[in-house]
């Protein structure tokens, strides 16, 4: 396959992921938002913008972080390259430039989801429609992963689409962990209060997870059974073992097809490993934050490897 349909087609799903990624996080932040006082709701919008690396941007375009404000720079802003509708037009315009690559049906969810978006976002949101547009914007990327699962053919093109996914939501999630909690928390000594217990709540549901963790989790929500289940639970489709459980598999997929492995099986098999043998005492005892950078760099360096064994060309 040229490296230039493979870049488009991984580029194509991680600017889905990252739309879809972006709307749980706002409608967390949103909820959030709603049970605080001004200067409490104000730090939950501006660590929204930190999660997604959007605040120095913003920042320096607007004095306050006003939820109305924040929610259109993110989705709508056409001053804003990393707002929702600009990943929405970006997937399109992949989706386009390999459009043979593709079946119909994952052309036409694809093209449909960039109009009902475009549509959607053409005027200012506002609270009493915020949530409408979130549940699109979720809806669309769903749509799309579901005419992939349903259409394409089990080859290179798949392979490729669901590493892209794979990278891109191992990210978002690790970023999640990582700044909501301490961007949020004011200080050690609220660890273990009412307001930690909130917080954490708040990282579950910005990765849809929060029921699925009461399924597997009787008893309070606590700070250390949420970490385990974000980073090691390889039952949980966000979680860090099941992104890197994933794209093992595609990779190895691509390794049979291509008939060789490449430098990047190397370093996610590695990467694999230490998570399969690291435990959450042993992270924690290490510390959270340093285990989340260094897992983000990894990831990051695995993409860039990538991109660099099979040539991909922008």
């Amino acid at each position: 396959m040229l490296g230039r349909s493979a870049n488009g087609i991984v580029w194509m799903t991680r600017y889905l992921e990252r739309a879809e990624n972006t709307a749980r996080l706002l409608e967390a932040g949103f909820r959030m938002a709603l049970t605080r006082g001004i200067n409490e709701a104000q730090a939950e919008w501006r660590s929204v913008l930190e999660t997604i690396g959007q605040d120095e941007a913003y920042s320096a375009r607007f004095d306050d972080y006003n939820g109305q404000q924040v929610c259109n720079f993110i989705l709508r802003d056409r001053d804003n390259p990393g707002s929702v509708l600009a990943m929405m037009e970006n997937a399109r315009a992949n989706a386009r430039g390999v459009r043979t690559a593709l079946t119909r049906a994952v052309w036409e969810a694809t093209n449909e989801s960039w109009m009902t978006l475009t549509r959607l976002l053409a005027r200012p949101v506002r609270e009493s429609n915020l949530g409408e547009v979130l549940v699109s914007v979720r809806r669309q990327a769903t749509l799309v992963r579901g005419a992939m699962d349903g259409t394409m053919l089990r080859n290179e093109i798949f392979n490729f689409a669901r590493i892209g996914c794979f990278l891109e939501r191992a990210d978002n999630t690790a970023r999640i962990l990582d700044v909501k909690y301490y961007v949020l928390l004011p200080s050690v000594a609220w660890v273990g209060s009412s307001l930690d217990n909130v917080q954490w709540e708040s990282v579950l549901r910005s990765v849809a997870g929060e029921r699925a963790y009461r399924w597997l989790n009787a008893g309070p929500i606590e700070p250390r059974g949420i970490a385990e289940f974000l980073i090691l639970d390889g039952r949980f489709p966000r979680s860090l073992a099941f992104c890197y459980a994933k794209l093992r598999s595609n990779m190895a997929c691509l390794a049979r097809e291509y008939g060789h492995e490449s430098p990047a099986h190397e370093l996610l098999r590695d990467a694999g490993a230490g998570l399969h043998q690291t435990g959450i005492d042993r992270i924690i005892e290490a510390g959270l934050h340093e285990f989340i950078g260094q897992f983000i760099k990894t990831n990051q360096r695995i993409a860039d490897a990538i991109a660099a064994d099979y040539r991909f060309v922008e």
